[in-house]
């Protein structure tokens, strides 16, 4: 039974807490802290829930109403969603890294148009992986092996016929998973006036740009331009093969045609109107470019169904190590001049830290290396199958090609140098972090007994622990330089020396050593995959475990795609929209409203600030806990969160603002910087008033009665707490 009645009433003063949880909350219940709770608007995924009218405690004067709004199955979904959201982790990626650029007008169409470009390479390695696999390991080099096909009827039905009707067979295989991610990425979302924002002027740059639905036609145009290139380069493939039998008119004139077709993808991607809201004739034109894609595939797949010649099958899919080679190099290229870009446009003022806006590069980075090892290591695998786990190199069968393998190895020596640098780092850092805990300690419990030794210990070590968080965004920077590296060290592919011979004759190691660390890295890169995936099974089952993992999900997922089509749909389009739509209810209906949010649901809550109209603002306070808005998204995302940004915020809210942090807490902190005494002003007598720490723990002996010492909370929410409570009837005191 429905027992939604829109939730208009409030108690007796008209006031209403709206609490957004993090991405560690359980259910309404939990954030509610009511047995039994119901709900008042929204659905399954996403809803607004208030206590059974038993549970309320807002019949005596001066009471507030409690509401909650429960997020979390947005971006999570069921378990088939958080699996596919593992294998598009890449797309994810990159997606992020064109939010992430540095703030300022002058290096941004260039930046967008090098992480659209570079966005486009990873669709392409997709195809190409599965190229790889289908059409070189084992069209190619299996199904022409008598003993690869030895024992395997499930291979050898199509083995001895010939070399078109292989490839015209397995090449459905790249088709299907083109078709896959087409139409994940293509899925019905919600009409776009449900859930529509208040209408104000669109912002560029700002945090206001994260939850309308005017970004819809740029996913439109973007997914037909990627599928119109996936189809292209799987045609490209195709057509190298046949070229082995000898040019002929027809496939030089499909090949001049998939190769114009690429290249008109990138020259569209880097188009400004490409953006526009309303562009009928750009639409017509990626919509063609789409068609004729397919058309050219079907043609292709006739021509090489139909070619009876003999091929000459000798080494592996012609074209395809070379394709593979300059894939890579062309993305080595473009990361180089993103490099180039991010550093000549990057922040100059001294109290800003020098890694401020390269996160754009690291998360570029991480998702064309964890492309590049999820393309190899499926290459890699597929091909030790085939060879029964052949010891050498010489007695394989289907052997992958050598860019892959050096792929492998480039990934590894690129984790493994990074983690020893962060080894370096924690422990180079851990006498002033561990001065600073210190000292935070003796201010907090400067009469603290000596069987209390213990205890303060404990809190030391998870202050400095914190405290390492700063250092993260620097190692991913290093991390970017050395992948770069790596992969750009992948031409090394085309020399037909194979990597072990290579390196023991340069560098001196043994050839067997070689191959053990490439099989060593191979492992754990399968570890890795099968780790996301059962860390993102775990996050959806377990919230608990949601806390850790869950933090990757909610933040790609936060930010619209506008680099990648097949990037996971963006939550805050309808997150926002429908915040946006409660609160202005709520206002309208006679209440003030206090929003409450925690860690990340402060961050809905301050882009839902900055959709509100003003005479709806002027009836809203904000409280929040446990918030990475400076701490991580202005580090992550200068160009969207600024100090220009939150101050509008608290301007929007005439600054009834109270932000509640731990120095304990290693995600949240303050949202307004400190200033020195050289820079007091009234402005920075305002920010004081909104940033108050908690003490954490608030002593470090067991209370009356109790045998243990209080917790050590970190970045849990803060709703049980007194400063908590404390914080909410100051706000309303304001709005009453």
């Amino acid at each position: 039974m429905d027992h939604r009645d829109g939730g208009g009433h409030a108690g007796a003063d008209g006031l209403v807490e709206l609490r957004v949880h993090g991405v560690s909350a359980t259910g309404p219940d939990d954030l509610l802290d009511r047995p039994h709770v119901q709900q008042v608007a929204g659905d399954h995924r996403g809803g607004f829930y208030r206590p059974r009218p038993e549970n309320r405690e807002d019949g005596e004067a001066g009471a507030v109403t409690l509401e909650a709004y429960r997020w979390n199955n947005l971006p999570a979904g069921n378990a088939l969603r958080t699996l596919s959201m593992v294998i598009l982790l890449p797309f994810m990626l990159i997606n992020l890294a064109i939010w992430m650029r540095p703030a300022g007008a002058g290096s941004d169409p260039v930046i967008k148009a090098l992480c659209r470009l570079l966005a486009l390479t990873l669709t392409l390695m997709y195809v190409l992986s599965i190229v790889g696999v289908a059409l070189d390991v084992v069209a190619w080099k299996c199904m022409s092996s008598a003993e690869c096909l030895a024992g395997r009827s499930w291979l050898s039905w199509l083995g001895g016929r010939p070399a078109g009707l292989r490839l015209a067979v397995l090449a459905l295989a790249p088709a299907a998973g083109i078709s896959l991610v087409w139409g994940l990425s293509a899925r019905p979302a919600l009409p776009a006036d449900v859930f529509r924002a208040a209408d104000q002027p669109r912002a560029a740059d700002r945090l206001t740009a994260v939850g309308r639905w005017d970004n819809e036609p740029l996913v439109g145009r973007l997914r037909s331009i990627h599928v119109a290139a996936a189809f292209a380069v799987l045609d490209l493939s195709l057509l190298g093969a046949r070229s082995a039998q000898g040019l002929s008119i027809v496939t030089v004139a499909l090949t001049a045609a998939a190769g114009l077709l690429l290249i008109t993808c990138a020259v569209l991607l880097c188009t400004p109107p490409l953006t526009m809201p309303t562009e009928l004739r750009l639409d017509r034109l990626v919509g063609a470019l789409r068609t004729i894609a397919l058309a050219l595939t079907v043609l292709v797949w006739i021509l090489v169904l139909t070619s009876s010649d003999s091929w000459p099958e000798r080494n592996g899919l012609p074209g395809y190590n070379l394709t593979i080679v300059g894939l890579f190099i062309g993305q080595a290229v473009l990361l180089a001049a993103l490099g180039v870009v991010l550093f000549w446009h990057r922040g100059r003022d001294p109290d800003v830290a020098p890694t401020l806006g390269f996160g754009a590069l690291a998360s570029s980075v991480a998702a064309i290396s964890l492309a590049i090892t999820f393309s190899a290591e499926l290459v890699y695998r597929v091909s030790d199958f085939l060879n029964r786990g052949a010891p050498t190199a010489e007695a394989l069968i289907t052997s992958p090609p050598r860019a892959c393998v050096w792929a492998i190895l480039g990934f590894s020596l690129a984790v493994l140098v990074t983690l020893a640098v962060a080894g370096v780092v924690s422990v180079a850092s851990r006498p002033g972090r561990f001065r600073a805990a210190s000292a935070s300690v003796a201010r907090d419990f400067p009469d603290a007994p000596a069987d209390a030794t213990p205890r303060l210990r404990q809190v030391r070590k998870t202050l400095a622990r914190a405290r390492f968080t700063e250092r993260l965004l620097p190692l991913a920077v290093l991390y970017a330089c050395l992948a770069g590296i790596g992969m750009a060290a992948v031409a090394l592919g085309l020399l037909p020396t194979p990597p072990g011979e290579l390196v023991q004759r340069y560098v001196g190691l043994p050839v067997s050593f070689v191959y053990f660390v490439i099989g060593v890295g191979s492992y754990l890169i399968a570890a890795l995959i099968l780790g996301l995936v059962i860390g993102g099974i775990f996050a959806h089952h377990t919230p608990g475990f949601r806390r850790y993992v869950g933090v990757l999900w909610d933040l790609g997922t936060f930010w619209p795609r506008a680099a990648h089509p097949f990037a996971p749909p963006c939550y805050a389009e309808r997150a926002v929209p429908e915040l946006t739509c409660r609160i202005t209810h709520l206002v309208d209906s006679g209440n003030a409203v206090v929003l409450t949010g925690h860690s990340h649901g402060s961050v809905l809550l301050a882009a839902t600030l900055l959709q509100l109209p003003p005479r709806v603002t002027d009836r809203v306070g904000l409280l929040t806990h446990g918030s990475p808005l400076r701490r991580l998204y202005a580090r992550l995302f200068p160009a969207y969160v600024s100090d220009e940004v939150i101050h509008e915020i608290a301007d929007r809210v005439d600054w009834r603002w109270v932000n509640l942090w731990r120095e304990t807490d290693p995600i949240g902190g303050r949202v307004f910087a400190r200033h020195g005494p050289d820079k007091a002003s009234a402005a920075s007598d305002r920010e004081a008033t909104v940033d108050r720490r908690l003490r954490d723990p608030y002593a470090v002996t067991p209370p009356s009665g109790d045998i243990f010492p209080p917790a050590i909370k970190g970045h849990r929410p803060c709703e049980s707490e007194k400063a908590f409570t404390d914080a909410v009837r100051d706000l309303a005191d304001q709005l009453r």
